[in-house]
């Protein structure tokens, strides 16, 4: 089954700010939370709508991260945890865009990064693993991980640029099979540093520093 990819940015700190913090949200964060419910509850619906039960629904996973656990031990709970904080993510976040569809994307974008590799590009600006990282390492309670998705990754906007650039110096080397999405990529990346960097120095408010990635089926 082919799965999508896409992504949006973000300030982490947004994100973890609603986890644990059941009881104690700002105004501000009282009215995102009203979207993030809304979210979860259509999200419900479709998967009842196709006969898919996680044992844990998607506004009660939504519940379980605001209150700082994902205690639930149904089977399947970790696809409602993953689903419930993509929720909270992209209520914080910018619109997202699409990367791209893969029919095996860890198996390709791990290509992708042998070839780079093996081109000499730095290891830390390579991107499988960030793709699958899975959520923030500062979730103060562990989040298990759903085997056959939804995922999240993670890469910090600062490296997109170092990263573009790198890809960009051996395109012309690499194996032909990878250069077009490279390339799309390598576009991507540009133009998501532009938009931060020229944010970052011209809107007082603005601190997003996070590309997060949503890889569903």
């Amino acid at each position: 089954m082919s799965r999508i990819i896409s992504y949006n940015t973000a300030d982490k700190a947004d994100v973890l700010g609603f986890l644990g913090a059941a009881g104690s949200l700002t105004s501000d964060q009282q009215r995102v939370l009203g979207m993030m419910r809304e979210r979860a509850q259509r999200s419900q619906l479709e998967l009842d709508r196709q006969g898919i039960d996680w044992g844990l629904s998607i506004p009660d996973a939504l519940d379980h991260l605001l209150a700082g656990h994902a205690s639930s031990d149904a089977e399947y709970a970790a696809g409602a945890y993953y689903r419930a904080l993509q929720h909270i993510i992209d209520c914080n976040a910018s619109d997202p865009a699409d990367l791209g569809v893969y029919s095996k994307p860890s198996t390709f974008f791990g290509l992708v990064d042998d070839e780079l590799r093996r081109l000499g590009v730095s290891a830390d600006l390579l991107l499988h693993d960030h793709l699958f990282f899975g959520p923030p390492e500062e979730i103060p309670f562990h989040i298990p991980y759903p085997v056959d998705g939804p995922h999240i990754g993670m890469f910090p906007l600062a490296k997109a640029k170092p990263a573009a650039d790198a890809y960009r110096a051996v395109l012309d080397r690499m194996d032909e099979s990878f250069r077009y999405d490279v390339r799309e990529l390598i576009d991507k990346l540009e133009f998501e540093y532009n938009e931060w960097e020229y944010a970052t120095k011209n809107i007082d408010w603005y601190t997003q520093d996070t590309i997060f990635f949503s890889i569903t089926g």
